[in-house]
């Protein structure tokens, strides 16, 4: 959901961008204030590794040559500001502050400077006096501070957008009377406090997103009133109270994004009313009561989310056309006796499936339509017997997690779809050995594999070249044998558990070129030897575990090996050198 956001915001950028640009294709004289008004922000540019200021050269800040401005081709004043850097591209940015210069370009009309973690500081209250802007986006900085109470005088703004930085502080009342404003997005910031009740007045509101913040308070039912509203965003908040009836009248909402919040009571039957709804997700809260039949009526909801609520049994009856649009649904983790799974949602043709905690008993049930399922999670419930024949005919499925219940089968039964990508069968009793599921003829495609407190035997199996595994949970098994150094084949390994098991031998040299290794844990085995100093290789390493094994020697000096805490190393032979007491000469 959060993806198919921010695809629809880049294709709204970008339309505006692209209008901006076609506006300035003839040549012109530009203002002479308005380019010592330019080289002012550039002056507040202390680096600029894009390249983009290097072409800020010469008289016409209009002729094209300037990246990033756009010009009216009739009068020669600055329009449009156009500064983005790529944010997945982390050698590319500027660096600085956003000049209080930047108010005297009293023409502009889409000031946009996104995705520079490097330009910090407040937005100054000079741009107060940006009268004639229209798009105000600020996205993905590290601008900080409290956003000034001016901006709220800007009569002609229609997208304010500051996502993405480090902003705190109550969100200024004075937003509250940009009425032309459709779009905002404070998201991704530390706002605290409660959402203004001066937001009455943007009745033209089309976009609302004010997730990941501290906001409190309850959920204000004057946003039933913003009958333009589409897209609804209030996740990880600290919002409470129940929800209001005005917002079942929001004919035109398609998104609706409560989660992690404090929200309390019933929902309401009137949630039928919502026609346009395709996504409402209101996980971790504190829900409480049935979920209303008429849910079910909602003929273009394809995303329902209720998990982790106290909503309880029987869940509403769905016969003829209920649910007609519904492609994923989670209801984990309420107060669900579900026993099986409905038959709903057996017959439908979903492609995600989460009934985690919801007191499943018995064998795995028939999916009439298991082809379309892509995601699966039956976890921490009361499942029994064999999965192989289960999963067989989910030819698309990607990810499936069964942790936590009563499985009993061995790995050599086990046959994964070629696409999926992450199994967790965490705390079963499942038995056999790896070599079952790692070995020549397993898929490029599987990245995560989560076995911890299991049954399982054998030895650790050679890794090949072809594997692109990231995660390798085993601990807690009946592994024997020696790590092989064929380990050094998993190049992609960001987390690696073997602990609790009875592997033997010395760690091998090859750990160290685990490059993406983030979570190493060996502990409580039967290790020999030292801890090579290859590790320091490992530059992403946060965390490493070594405690109970049989090992001695100079622990490696270097960080952050030399200052993990003195339990990482604890219950060994003759472990010795910081953050352990000094070694004697001898054990150098």
């Amino acid at each position: 959901m959060q993806n198919l956001k921010w695809v629809l915001n880049l294709l709204f950028v970008s339309s505006l961008v692209h209008n901006f640009v076609h506006s300035s294709s003839q040549q012109v004289i530009c203002s002479s204030q308005d380019r010592e008004t330019l080289l002012g922000f550039k002056s507040s540019i202390i680096q600029d590794t894009t390249g983009v200021l290097d072409s800020w050269v010469g008289k016409d800040c209009c002729n094209g040559d300037w990246e990033g401005v756009q010009c009216n081709p009739a009068t020669g004043k600055v329009t449009g500001l156009v500064l983005q850097s790529p944010v997945n591209e982390p050698t590319l940015y500027m660096k600085g502050t956003l000049s209080p210069s930047l108010g005297n370009l009293r023409s502009l009309e889409l000031l946009f400077i996104t995705g520079n973690k490097f330009i910090a500081g407040s937005i100054p209250n000079s741009f107060s006096n940006l009268t004639s802007l229209r798009q105000l986006i600020l996205d993905d900085n590290s601008l900080q501070g409290n956003v000034p109470f001016a901006l709220g005088h800007l009569p002609l703004l229609e997208t304010l957008s500051l996502a993405g930085n480090r902003f705190s502080g109550l969100v200024p009342a004075s937003f509250g009377s940009l009425r032309r404003l459709t779009t905002m997005n404070l998201a991704r910031n530390s706002f605290s406090g409660p959402i203004p009740v001066t937001f009455k007045n943007l009745l033209k509101l089309e976009n609302l997103d004010l997730s990941s913040n501290l906001l409190s308070g309850p959920f204000p039912d004057f946003i039933g009133q913003f009958q333009n509203l589409t897209n609804l965003y209030l996740s990880s908040n600290r919002l409470s109270g129940g929800l209001p009836v005005s917002v079942y009248g929001l004919r035109k909402l398609q998104t609706m994004s409560l989660e992690r919040n404090g929200l309390t009571g019933p929902l309401s039957d009137r949630i039928s009313n919502l026609k346009s709804l395709t996504s409402l997700q209101l996980s971790g809260n504190k829900f409480i009561g049935h979920i209303p039949a008429s849910i079910t009526q909602l003929q273009n909801l394809w995303s329902l989310n209720l998990s982790r609520n106290q909503f309880s049994d029987p869940l509403p009856a769905v016969v003829g056309r209920g649910f007609p649009s519904l492609l994923s649904i989670d209801l984990s983790y309420n107060n669900l006796n579900l026993g099986a799974i409905p038959s709903w949602i057996r017959d439908k043709q979903l492609s995600d499936i989460n009934l985690a905690g919801c007191k499943l008993r018995g064998t795995f049930p028939k999916l009439t339509r298991p082809t379309a399922l892509t995601s699966l999670d039956l976890s921490d419930n009361f499942l029994t017997g064999d999965v192989s024949a289960f999963l067989t005919s989910m030819t698309n499925l990607q990810k499936v997690k069964l942790s936590k219940n009563q499985l009993r089968f061995d790995l050599s039964k086990l046959k994964l779809p070629e696409g999926v990508a992450s199994i967790d069968l965490s705390s079963n009793l499942v038995t056999g050995s790896l070599s079952s599921l790692l070995n020549n003829k397993t898929s490029s495609f599987l990245e995560e594999i989560h076995l911890t407190n299991n049954q399982i035997s054998g030895r650790i199996p050679d890794f090949g070249e072809t594997l692109n595994l990231k995660v390798l949970n085993i601990g807690s098994n009946k592994i024997s044998g020696q790590i092989p150094s064929s380990i050094s084949n998993l190049v992609e390994l960001v987390r690696l558990d073997i602990s609790r098991n009875h592997i033997t031998g010395g760690i091998p040299e090859a750990i160290g070129q685990l490059a993406q290794l983030k979570w190493l844990d060996l502990s409580i085995n039967s290790l020999t030897g030292r801890i090579p100093d290859s590790l320091l290789n490992i530059k992403t390493i946060k965390h490493a575990s070594f405690r109970a094994n049989r090992l001695c020697g100079l622990i490696p000096q270097g960080r952050p090996f030399n200052i993990f805490p003195a339990a990482a190393y604890l219950h060994n032979l003759c472990l010795c050198g910081k953050p352990l007491p000094a070694c004697r000469k001898t054990m150098k």
